[in-house]
């Protein structure tokens, strides 16, 4: 995996960013094998990626799935821990190599549902800011559509900077009421089919920009191991930094230098 960090380049910069449901390394075999995690983050080679069902179970002599993600990646990790067993805790992660300027982690549990939630982050990307969700929302249609009309509104709040959306939506129909919520708010998102990753049939993970015109391309990521490591494949996106807000200056120091660590959702 490319070991740069392109924080401080000057103009335009090209940038890839990755979902994709780890199924807490578990594969389509059944065999959990963190190996072919870090196999197919590194063949992803993205400078983001939002991650969903990482399990921090301890597994023999292993470490800590999300500790060996990220020694194995040299990624930062921002964790976004969705519930908490006893020994282990399980939910979404960002990945990145870019500088993070601030962490917000958003509850979007849903009464008498499993809990859900969101890491919304603001990345220095060649000098631009990026603000970068990864979710994972619910198995039922009224709580999708609950928790995206909060992603939205969540958005609406501030936009002054461009937004990149990572989830896995378990939206089974291709024009669900979920979708067609984000996508007003959003814009259009390629409808890939990443599940299940043997056979897929379902467009269920999902990349957001906004603007829609600093998109460049989307792909689902077919390389092996991908086949196999989990039961979703991964979906990547080239963005462009053009469209982005620069980091601010004001008395010689930037505007978001102070990162904003919040506690975990409980």
């Amino acid at each position: 995996m490319t070991k740069t960090n392109p924080t401080d380049t000057q103009g335009p910069l090209l940038f890839s960013a990755a979902s994709y449901n780890i199924h807490q390394g578990v594969g389509s075999d059944g065999k959990r094998d963190d190996r072919r995690i870090v196999r197919v983050l590194q063949s992803l080679d993205a400078g983001i990626i939002g991650l969903q069902e990482v399990d921090s179970e301890v597994s023999g002599d292993e470490n800590f799935q999300l500790k060996y993600l990220t020694g194995e990646t040299d990624l930062k990790a921002v964790p976004g821990t969705t519930m908490r067993r006893r020994g282990s805790d399980f939910g979404n992660v960002l990945l990145t190599r870019y500088k993070i300027l601030a962490v917000r982690n958003v509850d979007l549990s849903v009464s008498r549902r499993e809990p859900r939630g969101a890491i919304d982050v603001d990345l220095d990307i060649g000098g631009a800011v990026v603000r970068v969700i990864v979710t994972h929302l619910g198995l039922s249609g009224r709580e999708r559509r609950r928790q995206t009309h909060m992603l939205s509104a969540l958005v609406s709040e501030r936009r002054d900077r461009m937004v990149v959306v990572l989830g896995d939506l378990n939206e089974w129909h291709p024009y669900g009421r979920s979708l067609r919520s984000m996508a007003r708010h959003f814009g259009t998102s390629a409808r890939l089919r990443t599940f299940p990753s043997r056979m897929p049939l379902f467009a269920l993970d999902r990349i957001w920009v906004w603007p829609e015109q600093a998109l460049v391309e989307t792909r689902v990521h077919r390389l092996a191991p991908a086949r196999t490591a989990s039961d979703h494949l991964p979906i990547k996106a080239k963005i462009t930094t053009a469209y982005a807000q620069p980091l601010k200056l004001e008395g010689g120091a930037h505007d978001l230098s102070a990162t904003l660590n919040l506690d975990p959702i409980p």
